[in-house]
């Protein structure tokens, strides 16, 4: 005994399949998937490095006002601190540059990705130099975040004295 009714096959077959768009569309998604969680974790740092930026600045500010105040030894520890901070300054804003850059290079992958067409070489060699310069770029940017850092710990000792070093 046979259950169900006379479907034509071929019709309903066809009508269940994905065009051959649909799936090409379909790949280049999954495609832009891995690229779109880096640019959530370069998101990430770039958030914890605008605020280290945020508290140097804070810190460069409270101690250009308190400078006159004061006395000469104060005065020379809070001017070796300012000129730490100023290049702590400079760091935090070369790897907030570099993440940054890094992200638009990857968000110009993910557009090369929907744009090209699967297994187009001139388009592959595209989406791969635009993936290592988004590498380089993340990498310096990591780069200039580690030697902010650096600087804060040598600020940290100098403002706690040669005591506490």
């Amino acid at each position: 005994m046979q259950f169900g009714c006379s479907v034509d096959t071929g019709a309903y077959k066809s009508a269940m399949e994905p065009s051959p768009d649909v799936s090409a569309i379909a790949s280049q998604i999954q495609l832009a998937i891995a690229p779109v969680f880096l640019l959530a974790g370069i998101g990430a740092i770039l958030g914890v490095l605008a605020g280290r930026l945020a508290r140097t600045v804070d810190r460069s500010r409270s101690l250009a006002v308190d400078f006159a105040g004061y006395d000469e030894a104060e005065r020379g520890r809070a001017a070796a601190e300012l000129h730490l901070l100023d290049r702590r300054i400079l760091a935090a804003n070369r790897a907030i540059t570099c993440c940054t850059a890094s992200a638009l290079f990857v968000c110009l992958v993910v557009a090369v990705l929907f744009i090209a067409a699967p297994g187009e070489v001139g388009f592959a060699r595209t989406i791969a130099g635009l993936f290592i310069a988004a590498m380089t770029l993340l990498t310096a940017g990591l780069g200039f975040f580690l030697y902010e850092i650096h600087l804060a710990v040598r600020a940290l000792r100098l403002r706690s004295g040669p005591h506490e070093a």
